[in-house]
């Protein structure tokens, strides 16, 4: 692909209140014609999920979001608790992973919450159609939202929905500037365009379109496949769940479960972390075989460490007892890896358990 030899990003401020109906495409070119621009072939039209959500009547009545987010939740892929209530990473019906299933409550009445466009690709596809019937230009379409990222801070915004330009830009087969092959280089195009907008429309000034233009050889003759191609399906997902939730899903505690409680934002100190790890373990206890009474003692040893100790009753055990003991042992220790833990593990010769643990 030729580099561009001059990349514009240009805001579109002036969009008026979005409500239920409105033709989403004359308001854009309403805007843009007030600043005293006009959309031209090639050009690239940044618009932000929320007023496309707006004009699908997506405002559904909510004292808090958690119905909400439930209702558009496909599958959790982490949790946690927060002074605020439960955060949830979610995938959700529209499609993308993301933070409360993108369920937003900020700009909108209060008592409201507004959901991501139902579809956001179709969206984007009518938008485009829109565009081409009223002013007759060819532009690409991305759907904006914003999303934070693992592995780092921060949040950018990402395409949700596009049509008519190119999403991904595949570099495999081709070879660097040295000649090595590039084996996995896959460039995410509708991603960096709905970030490059976002640096035009910013998240407090109420300008939630752009134009990015100068990039006309992204932009396509037909509508192509949409943000969606950019989706990782779960089975192709190295990080579908979150390490907390591997772990306990692993155990028999999956995400959203009644169970266990997720686990909090701030950890907590070392009894705390243990005793999470034992409520885990706890779970399964019945599929591990014929555990012989016990009882167990949980003390803090300082803030950073603290010690279980699991005593059968009586002085002998079956050799299915002892085995039964030493599976949930092991789930408690696989449990306790979830929570950060360094573990310490013996057991003596009247078969009781003493784990250690340190943060």
């Amino acid at each position: 692909m030729p580099e561009p030899a001059r990349l514009e990003i240009l805001p579109v401020p002036g969009l008026p209140e979005v409500t239920t109906g409105d033709d989403l495409a004359l308001l854009v070119l309403d805007a843009l014609a007030r600043c005293g621009l006009a959309l031209t072939d090639g050009d690239v039209l940044v618009v932000s999920s929320k007023v496309v959500s707006k004009a699908e009547g997506r405002s559904v009545t909510a004292t808090t979001r958690d119905a909400a987010i439930a209702d558009q939740t496909r599958r959790i892929v982490a949790e946690r608790v927060g002074p605020r209530g439960t955060t949830r990473i979610v995938e959700s019906r529209s499609g993308p992973v993301l933070a409360a299933a993108g369920v937003d409550a900020s700009n909108v009445p209060p008592g409201t919450v507004l959901l991501l466009p139902e579809d956001p690709d179709a969206a984007a596809r009518l938008l485009r159609a829109r565009i081409r019937a009223v002013a007759g230009v060819a532009v690409g379409i991305v759907v904006s939202d914003t999303a934070g990222r693992a592995w780092r801070d921060g949040q950018v915004d990402l395409a949700v929905g596009a049509a008519g330009v190119r999403v991904t830009d595949d570099l495999r087969g081709g070879t660097d500037t040295f000649g090595s092959p590039l084996e996995v280089t896959v460039r995410a195009l509708a991603d960096e365009l709905a970030s490059a907008a976002d640096l035009a429309k910013g998240k407090l000034t109420s300008t939630p379109v752009a134009v990015v233009r100068g990039l006309a050889a992204l932009v396509t003759d037909d509508d192509g496949p949409g943000a969606a191609a950019l989706l990782r399906t779960a089975d192709s997902d190295w990080f579908a769940l979150g390490h907390v939730e591997a772990v306990r899903s692993a155990l028999g505690v999956p995400p959203g479960g009644a169970e266990v409680p997720p686990r909090p934002m701030a950890p907590g100190d070392a009894e705390e972390r243990l005793a999470r790890a034992v409520a885990v373990a706890a779970v399964g206890r019945d599929t591990v075989g014929d555990l012989p009474p016990f009882t167990t003692e949980l003390r803090a040893l300082s803030p950073r460490s603290a010690r279980l100790t699991v005593v059968p009753a009586g002085d002998t055990l079956r050799t299915g007892e002892a085995l039964a003991l030493g599976a949930l042992a092991q789930r408690l220790l696989t449990a306790a890896w979830s929570e950060d833990l360094t573990v310490a593990c013996s057991v003596d010769d009247r078969y009781r358990v003493t784990v250690v643990v340190e943060v």
